[in-house]
């Protein structure tokens, strides 16, 4: 356990650390990747580039401090950053590094406040929370390699199709290259890809797997960057897995990970909504597809907002789901009016994916609500389910962002119950 002295201390810097949070978070990643280039193919250089990851190490620095003597409070956080360091495939070698380097960046950056009281300090937090995810991570690992079909490190895969889902978004379909089976993941969770990057290093991305478990394949469905996105680190490897890699080439993925997923095994009687906008379709095809399967008298709910049917895909999957399925109510929303005639079903609309329309197909509101797409999306929808009063352990997210861009958005308190984000605060 952390010293009183420590806890003293450490909760005492919280102010001085929100106030310069962000320099020293900037600081830090520069440091880093300057004194250990090995450690930078395990970041995400878009994020960096956008500075998404400074802004979430800093609110979680920001928070660790707050809560450093009630840190219950932070305990989701432990599975979603142990999940995303599996992910990543992070070790414990690599926590000295990033210990070294953010003690060194709070002593450069903060100057004479950094007394030697508050480095040891911090020395002795940053210690304690790295032994608390080592010892978590290494369940993780061991927890993938001792499922059927389950593995550590990058196994080799091959496509094996690549299917057309819209104008921007393309599935594919992965097999194992040494053609062992594949592990029964969570539907939901995500799998790690690597590729070789434009500048000769490895770089990883994680991409959704977008079918239902227990099948011999793993499908992802990426949407490709274009226009002013497509040469960023943010777009280069959905160009290079839509316009170089076809049926044939080879890959490297981690087992699936991930907090953000339909556990089928629970039975509610209240309905199921999952709720999407855009490519954010991708995990909630996957929990569709294995609820309509694993829940056959559950109501279910199934809402996806697009720009238009073009870019939207799996529109054809879904309905032929609907038709065939009787607790499918399906609702899709695009930012452009569909074209005359083009929808006889009275299933879609225009306008955006808001609490009108979800309080139109859920009229009690009490259900279990799974959403996913871009940032104002997430944001909107959060905070409509909080002003309902939803229970925290009914609202499930996958948020591809700082957690306080969520919570804090739009002049709202962040509220003591909180689902917790899917995503690492240092690897973002």
């Amino acid at each position: 356990m952390l010293s009183e002295e420590t806890i003293k201390v450490v909760k005492a810097t919280a102010p001085i650390l929100e106030e310069h949070g962000e320099t020293l978070t900037r600081h830090f990643y520069k440091r880093m990747f300057s004194h250990n280039p090995e450690v930078a193919p395990l970041f995400n250089p878009a994020n960096q580039a956008a500075g998404l990851q400074q802004k979430a190490l800093a609110g979680a620095i920001c928070a660790y401090a707050a809560n450093i003597d009630n840190l219950e409070a932070l305990g989701g956080a432990v599975e979603l950053i142990a999940q995303k360091h599996v992910s990543l495939q992070i070790q414990p070698e690599h926590y000295p590094i990033v210990g070294e380097n953010l003690l060194a960046s709070i002593s450069e950056v903060l100057g004479e406040g950094a007394t030697d009281e508050v480095i040891n300090a911090w020395a002795e937090a940053y210690g304690f929370l790295a032994d608390i995810l080592i010892g978590r991570e290494e369940q993780v690992y061991s927890e993938l390699a001792g499922v059927p079909g389950g593995w550590n490190g990058f196994r080799g895969f091959r496509i094996i199709r690549k299917d057309i889902e819209s104008t921007v978004i393309t599935s594919f379909y992965l097999s194992p290259v040494d053609g062992g089976e594949l592990p029964e993941y969570k539907p939901g969770q995500y799998i790690t890809l690597r590729v070789k990057g434009p500048d000769g290093y490895t770089t990883m991305r994680n991409y959704s797997l977008s079918d239902k478990p227990g099948q011999d394949h793993f499908r992802i469905s990426v949407k490709r960057e274009t226009g002013p996105g497509a040469g960023t680190p943010d777009g280069y490897v959905s160009n290079l897995l839509h316009a170089e890699l076809g049926v044939g080439s080879e890959l490297e993925l981690v087992a699936p990970c991930g907090e953000f997923f339909l556990d089928v095994t629970e039975k509610h009687q209240r309905p199921l909504v999952l709720l999407a906008a855009g490519v954010g379709v991708t995990p909630l095809m996957s929990m569709l597809l294995s609820a309509l399967e694993a829940m056959p008298g559950r109501e279910i709910i199934f809402v996806h907002g697009a720009q238009d049917e073009k870019s939207q895909a799996f529109r054809g999957t879904v309905d032929a789901l609907a038709s065939q399925y009787p607790n499918l109510r399906v609702h899709y929303r695009y930012d452009e009016p569909a074209a005359a005639g083009a929808d006889r079903s009275g299933s879609s609309s225009t306008g955006l994916v808001d609490a009108e329309l979800i309080e139109s197909l859920v009229p009690k509101r009490d259900a279990d609500y799974y959403f996913c797409g871009p940032q104002p999306f997430m944001i909107n929808i959060y905070h409509d389910l909080l002003a309902w009063g939803i229970p925290a352990a009914q609202v499930h997210l996958e948020f591809f962002g700082p957690r306080q861009a969520l919570e804090k958005s739009a002049g709202q308190d962040v509220p003591e119950a909180q689902p917790e984000v899917s995503r690492c605060p240092v690897h973002a």
